[in-house]
């Protein structure tokens, strides 16, 4: 009896040593976005995949205010949606660099992109000074499967004002696979978007006539 009550037992110990497997290259993250140590953060982050994640978040965000823009005809919210792609694109090139995911991540706001800061919107960054802190993040952690774990940034705190980041294990490595912007910076992103399509659209009409 006691065997077949070890097996479980066995595999609940096992699942729990690798759901916490992931903290360790959080805390080393963290540290990294601390010490501004761009080569750590080069090593550790999957800038492909994040960079297409930017761009599909931006372009959402952008077709979300072109939308709920009435004074727009279809045909030029359909343009204005192409165009954001572009936009959108290049604007994720600058993003997605060593450097910006530092400033992302250590106060949850891009500061180098000169992007203005709702009045009222609370960011914080990822910072783990002690083992409390870091159970913090294990006990708001999301397991996607074996190979993915999703964790907020801060782990407490309304949704819309956390950062999300994804860490997916290659090898036996987590890196830092995808960043879900908090809705505040998603918001101003796709705002000056919008003001750059704004004014490409109003000068392109002045340049028909």
């Amino acid at each position: 009896m006691r065997r077949w009550l070890a097996i479980p037992l066995a595999i609940a110990v096992a699942w729990l040593l690798f759901t916490l497997s992931p903290l360790w290259s959080l805390y080393n993250l963290a540290d990294a976005v601390r010490r501004h140590d761009a080569a750590y953060v080069e090593t550790h982050v999957n800038f492909r995949t994040l960079r297409l994640s930017l761009v599909r978040q931006i372009v959402a965000a952008v077709r979300v205010a072109t939308d709920a823009d009435e004074d727009l005809d279809p045909k030029d919210r359909q343009r204005l949606n192409e165009a954001a792609y572009g936009l959108a694109l290049a604007l994720a090139e600058s993003l997605v660099t060593p450097d910006t995911v530092i400033d992302l991540l250590d106060d949850g706001w891009p500061e180098k992109l000169d992007l203005r800061k709702p009045e009222g919107a609370r960011t914080t960054g990822l910072s783990i000074r002690n083992a409390g802190r870091l159970m913090s993040y294990y006990a708001a952690a999301e397991m996607r499967g074996f190979r993915a774990v999703v964790i907020p940034i801060p782990p407490e705190g309304p949704r819309a004002q956390r950062t999300r980041i994804r860490l997916r294990l290659r090898g036996f490595t987590w890196r830092l696979a995808d960043i879900e912007m908090a809705d505040a910076l998603r918001g101003e992103i796709a705002a000056k978007l919008a003001r750059a399509l704004a004014k490409a659209r109003i000068n392109a009409g002045g340049g028909a006539k």
